[in-house]
């Protein structure tokens, strides 16, 4: 994706080949700026802070963390310890575990600086894996969206989309809006309902920037108006992310991603889900009772940052002070109310079979 004509992956080595840089969402829309990660703190820091999010994203920032650490000290107990510090920032994104799985199997047959070599070159495989999985899931979502406005007779398709599942969640081309994306870039018309996504705003802040700057028109919604959409027939499809499937299609996308669903089933609305192979947790059957959900901060709902119309960037209580609050960063959508899965491989039913249909190899425990 491109930020004012210059083309950005959201993770990426410095000029001095061993640092990382990242771009700080925390500051986005209204200040890009990229900060650098020097030591495996920076990047346990910049994960659990949200500087980075998405589960792709946090599964690769995750992997060049370690890489820092054993710059350090290449030694096992280094390896474990940080292993065990980036696995506790997030529990829910399950890309996150699968990155640091990746990186110790790799490197425990190794010991020093060929451990390091070998950290930082699988750490760049993580990442480029990633970029070419989201484009095979835009390909495959771009044939939902053709579909749809051939069916329109090329008149606009309206797409809703809740949280910010694009290049700003992964390292490039995101899951749910690559086919948007393609789609775009095809020639195909297309606008979308952004969810504001409450209480961290990232569909007000993150989806609407990057639809912004890459020209795809969209419009911000209050999160609780998309169900008045769909009633009244404005809504063609949604599609969202997930930070974690289970085995049986339930999914777990940030919290009000389940309403959404049920508007969207009640209204013979498609509700589609894009997710890499690497989402999928294959341990787990029952989604709303087994996907541990993360619950952050109560100052996430008690206050709200932005900028005023001076350009200052301030923040500001917007609850009745003293007021407690709670702040679920997750629900679970049953996979009942999901249309279709949207992977690397291709769409499936969201059910075991249906993934096992494109995962075959997983009948047998193997690796996908």
């Amino acid at each position: 994706m491109k930020i004012d004509g210059i083309h950005y992956r959201t993770i990426w080595l410095a000029d001095d080949g061993w640092s990382v840089e990242i771009i700080d969402q925390t500051r986005l829309p209204h200040e890009f700026a990229v900060v650098r990660l020097e030591t495996p703190d920076d990047a346990a820091r910049a994960i659990k802070d949200m500087l980075v999010r998405g589960a792709p994203l946090i599964g690769a920032t995750a992997a060049y963390g370690l890489c820092l650490a054993l710059r350090i000290d290449a030694s096992d107990d280094a390896l474990a310890s940080t292993y065990d510090t980036l696995l506790a920032t997030r529990p829910t994104a399950v890309n996150l575990k699968y990155s640091l799985d990746a990186m110790r199997e790799a490197l425990q047959p190794l010991s020093g600086a060929a451990r390091v070599e070998a950290a930082y070159a699988t750490a760049a495989r993580l990442c480029d894996e990633d970029v070419e999985i989201c484009r095979q899931i835009g390909e495959n979502g771009l044939r939902i969206i053709r579909g749809l406005s051939e069916a329109k007779k090329g008149a606009t398709v309206n797409i809703l989309t809740h949280c910010n599942a694009g290049w700003l969640a992964c390292v490039d081309w995101g899951t749910a809006l690559a086919p948007i994306y393609m789609a775009h870039d095809a020639g195909i018309a297309v606008h979308v309902w952004v969810d504001e996504t409450r209480p961290r705003n990232q569909g007000a802040s993150l989806t609407a920037f990057e639809l912004g700057r890459h020209g795809v028109a969209h419009t911000i919604l209050p999160d609780n108006a998309g169900g008045h959409l769909m009633q009244h027939g404005l809504v063609d499809m949604c599609i969202v992310g997930t930070d974690r499937t289970t085995a049986t299609g339930d999914v777990a996308n940030k919290i009000g991603t389940y309403l959404k669903a049920l508007a969207a089933d009640e209204n013979g609305v498609p509700f589609y889900v894009a997710l890499p192979h690497t989402t999928v947790d294959w341990t787990l059957s029952d989604g709303v009772r087994e996907i541990e959900i993360e619950q952050r901060s109560p100052r996430e709902v008690t206050h709200m940052t932005g900028r005023t119309d001076k350009g200052e960037i301030v923040t500001v209580e917007i609850s009745a002070p003293g007021s407690p609050a709670a702040n679920y960063g997750f629900d679970v959508t049953p996979a009942r109310y999901v249309t279709g899965l949207i992977t690397e491989r291709g769409v499936c039913a969201a059910s075991r079979e249906g993934l096992l249909t494109l995962y075959p190899e997983r009948r047998n425990g193997g690796q996908a």
